[in-house]
């Protein structure tokens, strides 16, 4: 199967999980072209893909999704993290907007808080994972701050609780939460939310030459900040807000400017230790 080209790669998390996206929002501006699409990969057969139009101020515009970080039973997540991006690589994916649930670690922050990070902390043992050694990744201004504007504006507008514009993400491993101990550590190094997908997703976007942006949706308290999480709010959070994240997403394609206005593309360079491996 021919992998369609696309500018936008959507990449669906726990907050929009419980739907389909975006057909469950019924926009009179949005057509599903295809869905079901799975691809070959040098790493594996990747995820189920989607590809949807929708109309933006200028032009329409193309986006390529996937589920949850593309994440399933079966694939450890470094290889379902390289068949993501290597299929936007293929795509011709020059912009990546992400989604997801995180847990505060800032006690300033409450369920339903959204955020958008500006900056990232990797505490995952994830470290060695890309598609190719020709790139020197320079992981200053990782997420984009031309989607990050964007992405604050709509949610400013659009969200009736609070947004931060700013934060930052401490990225874990999982399958599991963390200790109380570990998010202690976490605080006292600046982190503001805690997570599992932003890396490596924003070092493959940055080697594949795609800005790298999302909207995250705190859905608890972190171990030992305020009060013990619940499982019920937990799936409360999930379920009912589903639609509306999908909502801010669609928006944030369409306002989205044609033209970058970014300096992310100067921070890939050619790799200086050619010939050495």
């Amino acid at each position: 199967m021919n992998i369609p080209q696309c500018d936008i790669g959507l990449i669906g998390g726990s907050s929009t999980l419980s739907i389909a996206l975006p057909e469950a929002l019924g926009l009179n501006d949005v057509v599903v072209e295809k869905n079901g699409m799975v691809f070959n990969t040098p790493f594996g057969e990747s995820p189920e893909f989607k590809i949807f139009t929708i109309q933006g101020d200028k032009q329409a515009k193309r986006v390529l999704t996937c589920k949850m970080h593309g994440w399933r039973r079966g694939v450890n997540r470094a290889d379902a993290s390289r068949q993501v991006f290597w299929i936007f690589k293929n795509a011709g994916v020059k912009r990546v907007l992400a989604e997801g649930g995180v847990g505060a670690v800032n006690h300033l922050l409450n369920p339903r808080d959204l955020v958008i990070p500006h900056d990232y902390l990797d505490s995952s043992l994830r470290k060695d994972v890309g598609l190719e050694d020709h790139y020197l990744l320079i992981m200053r201004d990782a997420i984009c701050p031309q989607m990050r504007r964007t992405i604050s504006e709509v949610c400013s507008e659009n969200w009736d609780g609070r947004v931060f514009d700013r934060s930052v993400y401490v990225n874990t491993d999982g399958h599991h939460f963390e200790s109380p101990s570990e998010i202690n550590l976490f605080r006292m190094a600046g982190a503001d939310v805690v997570g599992q997908s932003i890396c490596p997703e924003v070092y493959l976007a940055r080697e594949i030459g795609a800005c790298y942006a999302g909207l995250y949706l705190v859905v608890n308290y972190a171990e030992g900040i305020v009060t013990p999480w619940r499982h019920e709010k937990l799936r409360e959070l999930f379920y009912t807000e589903s639609c509306a994240i999908g909502s801010l997403l669609m928006q944030v394609i369409r306002d989205l400017p044609v033209q970058k206005d970014c300096g992310c593309s100067d921070l890939r360079r050619e790799t200086l230790l050619k010939g050495i491996y």
